[in-house]
């Protein structure tokens, strides 16, 4: 494993991966709104180490390509450093608000800085701006570009472990599975419906949350010895007007046909309905706690 700053928080243990329905801001009117709900999700999931966002269909009776391309690029847009984004994020009208998100400064989002102030080790994500026979040049948000020996794609986002600075900066790319702190999170979006997601998937681990689910309180034991044994994890949300129950009712599965737990994360809760990103960011914190 690539050995890291040790103030950097760790990797989790299991790949941890939550599914969030494509009308999480279907019944938000105006773009400004969606982009600050989609904001919360993407910070939660920053703040609590989550690997892979999710966005599955849950209406089936309409297409929902829009509102999960409008979360998937938020979100994408969220993880990318900042000193990427013009290089990697495209123009687009969904991002009009981009400037209302909160930044998550994750250990992967370092500011720019002189090459001079770089520290042999240290990993940063960058950006290929040239490529030759067997060495390409890499964007790392310095006043230098590091030169990797490997052939890449012109444009291609990767991660470089800085070596030797010089006249420019000698790094090597370092694959994610190898960093041992938190690196971000990547978004996908499903085009089938949670229930075969979740089979698709091949989670060890599947967490449903649900206001019918049982009192998370009552199984902490029993859902941490499963927590730290599970190498995939998925916790899955309902949507603003549905719940898990009802959406996986549309594919005729029950929550416990796909779910080893049926938690509710906010017992006794005081308002009609918890929103799905209040759900995410309660649900996560306290799962944080089982390690």
């Amino acid at each position: 494993m690539v050995k890291q700053l040790t103030e950097y928080p760790p990797r989790r243990s299991q790949t941890t991966s939550v599914a969030i329905p494509a009308s999480l801001v279907a019944d938000t009117p105006h773009l400004r709104e969606k982009t600050y709900k989609v904001g919360l999700v993407g910070r939660a999931c920053a703040t609590f180490r989550v690997e892979n966002i999710i966005i599955y269909p849950d209406i089936p009776q309409i297409n929902q390509a829009r509102d999960a391309k409008l979360i998937s690029g938020i979100l994408t847009y969220m993880e990318t450093p900042q000193y990427l984004r013009k290089h990697l994020v495209k123009l687009d009208p969904n991002l009009t608000y981009a400037g209302i998100l909160p930044p998550i400064r994750t250990p992967h989002h370092p500011l720019q800085k002189p090459a001079s102030q770089l520290k042999t080790g240290e990993i940063r994500d960058g950006v290929v701006v040239d490529a030759g026979r067997d060495t390409s040049l890499v964007y790392l948000g310095t006043d230098k570009l590091a030169a990797v020996p490997i052939k890449l794609s012109r444009g291609a986002r990767v991660t470089v472990r800085v070596g030797k600075i010089q006249d420019r900066i000698e790094g090597t790319i370092v694959p994610k599975r190898e960093i041992s702190i938190y690196w971000g999170y990547s978004v996908s979006v499903s085009n089938l419906p949670v229930g075969e997601t979740i089979k698709e998937g091949r989670f060890d681990l599947v967490i449903a949350t649900s206001r019918y689910g049982r009192d998370i309180g009552e199984l902490l034991e029993e859902l941490k010895k499963a927590w730290n044994d599970s190498k995939n994890a998925l916790i899955a949300f309902g949507a603003p007007k549905k719940g898990l129950r009802e959406i996986l009712a549309q594919e005729g599965l029950k929550i416990e046909d796909v779910a080893q737990f049926n938690l509710n994360t906010v017992p006794v809760q005081a308002v009609e309905t918890v929103r799905t990103e209040e759900a995410v960011l309660a649900s996560l914190a306290i799962i944080n706690l089982l390690g």
